[in-house]
């Protein structure tokens, strides 16, 4: 009788459509905390600031009916600012769980494997060979730059899953391989950044260090079209993801075409990360962090996506609220989340260096 409920327990579910959700309480739990917390941390984003704004003054704003300067301070200044930290730590913290995931490696991350790389040489290109840096602020107010970002991320993807291809691919391969690219477009990017003039030079540091601080509502309506498409398809293939996480031999033996559904994962990946790293640059351990707390809070055996999602968001909005409430001058979110992200990785490498070294 014991082992039957037992059993009962474990196949509980939440069946929303298409989508599967792991019902154990604390995995329910903890994501439901995740998500009153993302709101609280909203409304404090907007709420606070050098000219405060309370709760009731928000919410007059948000229904049109506050005075000209808190709908200016809510709705035009902070609410685009906040919305893209919060799209992108949720965009980021989704890919870094695939990754992760998929790979069976917790450095498996698109800070790592070159994504960012590739979008950070696809955006200084597009500044220094492209003319932008001639206008530092136009430069990175444009769809010019944020286009090439993206497609500087997905083309270093590729190259990185062609180069990792033995037959298929496998997660220490795709981590080792994409620290061999990421090294290469870090170094081109650095070459640019030697050869640009000053104007392109301070135009391109602006968007190497990740920042939502200039955020606009032209940028939040692409980035959330994406986060809500491909969000959703990868919450669809959780069930999949927990095949497969098992290793290759058991899911092929369900029927689970392995190397398929890896380049799936793979896509979703790179396209959550360009989506991100075209709105605010490359924020930094953002990917590798927040799946590590969230699979630690839930007590899983792999990483919760929307529980990771939710953490990235967490971690963005703290820390860019941090950045420009506790500095005397806005410090971009970039240079918060790698200060807070680079100890988490020292701690992993120490952590788990026995079986690194095997």
């Amino acid at each position: 009788m014991s082992t039957a409920s037992a059993t009962q327990e474990a196949r509980r579910g939440l069946l929303v459509g298409p989508l599967g959700f792991a019902w154990r309480p604390r995995v329910l739990a903890v994501t439901c905390a995740a998500l009153l917390l993302t709101l609280a941390l909203v409304v404090t984003a907007i709420a606070v600031g050098g000219s405060e704004v309370g709760v009731p003054g928000i919410l007059r704003a948000l229904i049109g009916r506050g005075d000209p300067v808190e709908r200016l301070i809510v709705v035009d200044l902070r609410l685009p600012r906040v919305l893209t930290g919060a799209l992108v730590g949720l965009a980021l913290g989704v890919a870094g769980a695939l990754m992760q995931t998929v790979t069976r490696n917790a450095l498996a991350t698109p800070d790592v494997v070159g994504v960012s790389s590739g979008a950070s040489f696809g955006a200084v290109a597009a500044i220094v060979i492209g003319g932008g840096g001639e206008s530092v602020g136009g430069a990175l107010l444009g769809a010019g730059v944020p286009a090439v970002a993206a497609l500087g991320a997905i083309l270093a993807a590729a190259l990185v899953y062609g180069l990792g291809w033995r037959g298929g691919v496998h997660g220490y391969r795709l981590v080792l391989v994409g620290i061999g690219v990421g090294a290469v477009l870090d170094a081109g990017t650095s070459y640019l950044l030697a050869q640009a003039r000053i104007t392109q030079v301070t135009a391109a540091s602006q968007w190497l260090v990740g920042s939502v601080s200039g955020s606009s509502w032209d940028g939040v309506w692409p980035l959330l079209g994406v986060v809500a498409v491909l969000v959703p398809l990868a919450l669809a293939g959780s069930a999949a993801l927990s095949v497969s996480h098992l290793g290759d031999e058991i899911a092929r033996g369900v029927g689970l075409p392995v190397q398929l559904h890896r380049l799936v994962v793979l896509l979703l990946t790179v396209l959550l990360t360009a989506a991100s790293v075209a709105a605010a640059g490359p924020v930094g351990f953002v990917a590798f962090v927040a799946p590590q707390i969230a699979v630690r809070a839930a007590g899983a055996t792999r990483p919760p996506l929307l529980l990771s999602g939710l953490t990235g968001g967490c971690l963005v909005l703290a820390a860019d609220t941090l950045a420009r409430t506790v500095f005397p001058w806005d410090v971009p979110v970039g240079i918060v989340t790698t200060a807070l992200g680079a100890p988490c990785l020292i701690w992993l490498l120490l952590r788990n260096r026995k079986e690194l070294t095997t």
